[in-house]
């Protein structure tokens, strides 16, 4: 599939450029928001969706030894990773929170949005790289010590991280951490999925943002190379890898950075 197969202009009928965010609504909000104070189109729909993995036992399982203090150190690297191992944060502390909010465990944030998802639970960040990528939080990492490794009360115990991820993420961040020392247990805490964009948003775009490489696959499945605004290099990698065109990747992971980085990308083109 490629441009050519929609004949329609991408501006709308009043002259607006338009732009699909590929996410919900609901997580778009603030970011459709932002463009369409920027006199832009902006609509949003997702092309890929968190689900529960199918087999429970082995986060069940790292769930109980977070409770029990067996980590040092949790690295959570998206928002989808923060309500898939402590479920959705609400008015009151969830269960898995309160459990370990006296546990002498650390957590590690990939970026703002991410913290902010962790301070919903109760829980304090004690690290955000200055580049909000797995790379780039496995970089800023502390390496292992001595003192890492009793941090359980046990001599015996090794250091150890919890990386929750996704089923698709890459090895980045575990090969990372474990090139410092660290002894890390992987564990899957959500399925990606793919969603299908309705008939009425099959249409062309003057930009689409993408936030993750398994949307960008899935944009250029569905609507064929587009012109896209990432995230972060990550996304920006895998974006070109698949045949999009990338006119600009986000200053930092954030709503505000990702409509300068659109408006920016409109202007130059």
């Amino acid at each position: 599939m490629t441009e050519a197969d929609f004949p329609i202009e991408p501006a709308d009928s009043a002259g607006h450029p338009v732009v699909l965010v590929a996410r919900t609504p609901v997580r778009a909000a603030g970011l459709l928001a932002l463009l369409r104070e920027r006199g832009l189109d902006a609509v949003a729909a997702p092309v890929i969706e968190r689900a529960p993995v199918e087999d429970h036992a082995e986060l069940d399982a790292a769930r109980e030894r977070l409770a029990r203090g067996a980590y040092d150190w949790v690295a959570v690297t998206s928002v989808n990773a923060v309500d898939a191992l402590l479920g959705p944060a609400s008015g009151e502390v969830p269960a898995l929170a309160g459990r370990i909010a006296d546990e002498p465990v650390r957590w590690a944030a990939v970026g703002p949005a991410t913290r902010q998802a962790l301070a919903g639970h109760g829980l304090a960040v004690d690290l955000v790289p200055d580049v909000a990528t797995g790379a780039g939080l496995a970089d800023a990492f502390p390496a292992a010590t001595a003192k890492d490794a009793t941090t359980a009360g046990d001599p015996a115990h090794q250091p150890r991280v919890l990386l929750p991820l996704g089923s698709l993420a890459s090895d980045t961040m575990r090969a990372g951490l474990e090139a410092k020392g660290w002894t890390v247990g992987v564990v899957t805490v959500y399925r990606t999925i793919t969603r299908e964009l309705p008939p009425e948003l099959r249409r062309p775009y003057d930009v689409v943002v993408v936030a993750s490489g398994s949307a960008a696959s899935q944009i250029a499945a569905q609507l064929g190379p587009q012109r896209v605004v990432a995230i972060g290099e990550p996304s920006a990698r895998a974006a070109g890898a698949v045949g999009h065109t990338v006119l600009a990747t986000a200053a930092e992971p954030t709503d505000e950075a990702l409509a300068a980085a659109v408006a920016e990308a409109l202007v130059r083109t």
